[in-house]
């Protein structure tokens, strides 16, 4: 069985290409683990974020392994699996902010960047009403504009700005806190797409999450990444 994945490759640690044009990551080791469990040859192929759902569904790839959180809107377009992953949002800000917590009123007046068409982006508009959300094609993008001074905030996975932080530009800020995460925005995780009705796949998929869990294999590949489970509860 072959099986063509599509991943952004912007998105550290989850999915990114190195400077030589290698993917790795731990969307990336988690695709090739599940592969080596289903006995599919895996092939990745890069897709900007934003034309990522039409590519699956005109059968560019089969599958989307790239971070994407498993929502409503989502569900109306693809099939899910169950999450591989679940890590809560969170926000960052210049090491001289005042902001000092990530509730609506402690964003009021301040400019936000995050990537669009992402569950954090939606979150950014239904909540803080009283900023200047700004939408960005890629992570890589409004960290460029937060180092340089043109954000007073931005918002994310926390472990995308965890490693953005660790970073040798990531000197420049620092994490205000965490968000909770609200179900009806963020869904239950991070899942993998799949097009509408192709329930076998879905569930080879489902069986070889598990049984990465069991055997672990899963824990391996998150340690390399996480001092905690990212599964998640």
């Amino acid at each position: 069985m072959k099986i063509k994945i599509g991943t952004e490759g912007a998105y550290p640690p989850f999915n990114n290409l190195t400077a030589d044009g290698k993917l790795e990551g731990f969307d990336i080791d988690i695709a090739r683990a599940l592969c080596e469990e289903m006995k599919a040859e895996c092939e990745f192929i890069t897709q900007d974020w934003d034309g990522i759902i039409p590519a699956l569904q005109a059968g560019k790839f089969d599958a989307i392994i790239a971070s994407m959180s498993i929502t409503e809107d989502r569900k109306k377009e693809v099939d899910f699996t169950n999450k591989y992953y679940n890590t809560p949002p969170g926000i960052v800000a210049p090491n001289d902010t005042d902001i000092a917590g990530v509730t609506k009123e402690d964003l009021a007046g301040k400019s936000i960047g995050a990537q669009g068409s992402t569950t954090h982006s939606a979150y950014a508009e239904q909540t803080y009403t009283d900023s200047d959300v700004r939408l960005y094609p890629t992570a890589e993008e409004y960290k460029l504009d937060i180092i340089n001074g043109r954000l007073d905030a931005v918002t994310d996975d926390v472990i995308v700005l965890q490693e953005f932080l660790e970073s040798d530009e990531g000197d420049c800020c620092k994490l205000v806190g965490t968000i909770t995460p609200v179900e009806a925005i963020h869904g239950p995780g991070a899942g993998i797409a799949i097009r509408k009705g192709e329930d076998e796949l879905r569930e080879k998929f489902n069986a070889a999450i598990i049984a990465l869990r069991e055997n672990g294999k899963y824990k391996e590949i998150n340690d390399k990444y996480f001092s905690f489970d990212a599964y998640g509860d």
